[in-house]
C-alpha cells in the first residue's frame, strides 16, 4: 500500500514515514498544500493522511480536491484539531476517518488498514490464490499450510501481485505501488525483490515473468518455473 503523508512537522513527517514503513506501506510526504497537490497529480495512493494546519493551500482545501476528482480515495485526518465542532467540519469536507495528535503509531496503522479494505469492500481481508494465504493485517503469509517468513519489502509486492488476481502486474506498477517516492525508476530493485520472494514461496514457483510486460501470481494447474531466474 502507498499513501500520502501531508504533514508540514519534518520530525513528525519522518516519523510517521518510518513507522508506516516498519509495516511495510510506503508513504510519500507533503509538506505543504502546493506539494500535495502535485504529488496527488501525479502519483496513485490508496489513501490519503492529512493534516489540516498546513502551508499553502490548507488541508481542508486538499480534502475538498480529492473528493472533487472523485477516485474515491478514503482521507484520513491526522491533525491537534480535536473539538467536536473540528471532526464534526473534518466529516463534512469528506474525511473517512480522523485521528488526533498526540496518537499511536499502531492506531494509525490499524486505521489506514482497515481504510484500505473499505477501499476496496468487494475483496476479502485475507486472500487466498494457488495455495496462497496472505493475511495483511497480521501480515502473515502460509502456501498449503506452511508460514512464510517475507521481508518487508517482500510483502509489499505480494500485496501487490496476490490483489491483481492473477493479472500481470508491470515492474514500474510494483514500484509505483511498493517503493516511495525516493525510489529510483532506473534499479533494479524489483527485479531483485521478486527474485528473491519467489525463492521464499518455493517450488513450483508462484510467481511467472512476463518477458517485456512485468510479472503475475500463476494461478495455473501448476506453478510455471519458467523465468525463475530471470526476475
Amino acid at each position: 500500500m502507498r499513501v500520502l503523508v501531508v504533514e508540514d512537522e519534518p520530525y513528525m513527517a519522518e516519523a510517521i514515514r518510518d513507522g508506516l514503513r516498519l509495516e511495510a506501506i510506503a508513504a510519500d510526504i507533503a509538506g505543504d498544500g502546493d506539494t500535495a497537490l502535485e504529488l496527488l497529480s501525479t502519483n496513485t495512493y490508496a489513501i490519503a493522511v492529512l493534516d489540516r494546519d498546513i502551508p499553502g493551500p490548507a488541508g481542508d482545501e486538499i480534502a475538498q480536491h480529492i473528493v472533487a476528482t472523485g477516485g474515491g480515495m478514503p482521507i484520513l485526518m491526522l491533525t491537534a484539531a480535536d473539538r467536536l465542532d473540528d471532526k464534526a467540519s473534518g466529516f463534512e469536507l469528506g474525511a473517512d476517518d480522523y485521528l488526533t495528535k498526540p496518537f499511536n503509531m499502531r492506531e494509525l496503522v490499524l486505521r489506514l488498514r482497515a481504510l484500505d479494505r473499505r477501499r476496496a469492500h468487494s475483496r476479502p481481508p485475507v486472500r487466498e490464490i494457488a495455495g496462497l494465504r496472505v493475511d495483511p493485517f497480521r501480515r502473515e503469509v502460509y502456501r498449503e499450510g506452511r508460514y512464510i517468513a517475507l521481508t518487508r519489502k517482500q510483502f509489499a509486492v505480494l500485496e501487490v501481485l496476490v490483489a491483481a488476481e492473477g493479472g500481470v502486474v508491470s515492474a514500474e506498477e510494483l514500484l509505483e505501488r511498493a517503493w516511495d517516492e525516493n525510489a529510483d525508476p532506473f534499479t533494479n530493485a524489483v527485479r531483485i525483490t521478486v527474485s528473491a520472494l519467489r525463492k521464499r514461496l518455493g517450488e513450483p514457483w508462484l510467481i511467472a515473468t512476463v518477458p517485456g510486460v512485468g510479472y503475475r501470481i500463476d494461478t495455473g494447474p501448476g506453478a510455471d518455473d519458467q523465468g525463475a531466474e530471470c526476475g
